[in-house]
């Protein structure tokens, strides 16, 4: 939308018309505000509102990752239908928050199967329970634990989960043929994260699935992250995992060593640098430190 807006008051500000011609400037009005981009083997990588979708289009069918919300997965689904008209075979939710799963329910009717971890199912049901919008939710019929595996076409795909993390039921998506990774919420790249202990988060475990990730996957993956602060690096390498690994663990170690040394809770929240991370960002600095000083105080 700040693409959109720019390019319309400087439309307006010179003499649209003039400049562009009614084309142009009509092509300009159209700009989606949404990113649909290709990245390599019939698999892309769409973000507008919520956590980045990753999708795979072949011969067989069509794959997504994730959902965001209703409109957003219209917006989606209206895009890849202009790519395709094969059946939409499988959505893949990487975990259960409403900016991945919220959008679910735009593929009612229109994709065959559900899938996600069996923790990340029972989340979403309490969520929706808890909030009254159980009608609002298309849930997974498929689920699985420690991994799963489908074909679609030429392309394998394979889900791993590596224990707790953001949530107690992260799916880590893998396109083998492409070799290209979706990490879901496990990397909000140099934004600070949402820990979500109501969930089953874990401070301590999540820097292991992270490690387990970077032995699993080689150089040459591409990987694909719920989040980033800069929205144009939600796609990376396993360089940015390292870093994610290194936030979380700097992050442990800062509230473990601050109990330890008789700190209260206000006191750790008070913090406003984590030493030995330098290239985190954003708001949300004590979501960490009070979901940590929950898990180490306790």
């Amino acid at each position: 939308m700040k693409r959109r807006n720019f390019l319309l008051n400087t439309a307006l500000a010179t003499g649209a018309l003039t400049v562009f011609g009614k084309s142009s400037f009509a092509s300009i009005l159209a700009d989606p505000t949404y990113q649909f981009k290709p990245l390599r083997g019939n698999v892309g990588w769409f973000a507008e509102q919520g956590g980045t979708i990753a999708w795979l289009v072949n011969k067989e069918g069509i794959v997504v990752i994730d959902a965001e919300f209703p409109d957003p997965a219209k917006h989606l689904i209206a895009e890849l239908q202009k790519q395709s008209d094969k059946p939409f075979q499988w959505l893949i939710n990487t975990h259960h928050h409403g900016d991945h799963t919220s959008g679910n329910i735009s593929f009612k009717g229109i994709v065959k199967n559900v899938a996600a971890h069996a923790n990340s199912l029972t989340n979403q049901k309490n969520v929706a329970i808890a909030q009254k919008k159980e009608d609002q939710q298309l849930y997974p019929d498929t689920t699985f634990t420690d991994t799963w595996k489908i074909k679609v076409g030429d392309e394998h795909i394979k889900a791993y989960y590596f224990g707790a993390g953001h949530t107690n039921g992260d799916a880590i998506i893998h396109f083998e043929h492409a070799n290209i990774v979706h990490m879901g919420d496990l990397v909000f790249n140099r934004r600070y994260p949402f820990i979500d202990k109501s969930a089953g988060a874990s401070v301590k475990n999540w820097p292991l699935s992270l490690e387990a990730a970077q032995k699993k996957f080689d150089k040459e993956t591409i990987f694909v992250f719920g989040h980033a602060f800069d929205p144009e690096k939600v796609i990376g390498t396993k360089e940015d995992l390292k870093a994610m690994q290194n936030y979380l663990e700097k992050l442990a170690d800062f509230v473990q060593s601050s109990i330890k040394a008789g700190k209260s809770k206000d006191e750790i929240l008070q913090t406003k640098a984590i030493p030995g991370v330098d290239d985190w960002q954003g708001d949300g600095i004590n979501r960490g430190l009070e979901a940590a000083y929950q898990e180490f105080s306790s």
